[in-house]
């Protein structure tokens, strides 16, 4: 399976924000909102396992974008179909980070928790406190 879903208690953050609209923000705003909502979250573990998530999922998508920007950029000068090619591959590396940013908003609004496949198990791991 790609992700594993399971359901959250609505719980109070810290940060004075409702844990669905934290979780919403992290989501939505990408690395951004991933690092300020790490960053001041400090009880509610949802928030700061989606805020981590968010984070590495904006990183890793930022850095395949980057690549085939530069490569599409590049070989796009040797020869136009080439060029094509990596302008195509970058709209559908696109629309499959959009659909797992939507994917990851609606159901962190409805107060489940998408763990990624891979990203999950890193943002899980990052996303622990010195207490856990």
């Amino acid at each position: 399976m790609f992700f594993e879903t399971t359901r959250v208690p609505d719980r109070k953050c810290s940060c004075g924000v409702e844990q669905r609209v934290a979780v919403l923000l992290s989501y939505l705003l990408g690395w951004i909102g991933g690092l300020i909502f790490f960053f001041i979250e400090k009880e509610n573990k949802f928030v700061r396992f989606s805020a981590m998530q968010s984070l590495i999922l904006s990183a890793g998508w930022t850095a395949v974008w980057l690549t085939l920007v530069i490569f599409g950029s590049v070989l796009g000068h040797l020869s136009l179909a080439l060029g094509y090619l990596f302008t195509g591959l970058n709209v559908l590396v696109f629309l499959a980070f959009a659909g797992l940013v939507a994917l990851l908003t609606v159901q962190g609004w409805k107060g489940s928790k998408v763990k990624l496949m891979v990203i999950g198990g890193l943002a899980e791991q990052w996303s622990r406190s010195a207490d856990d």
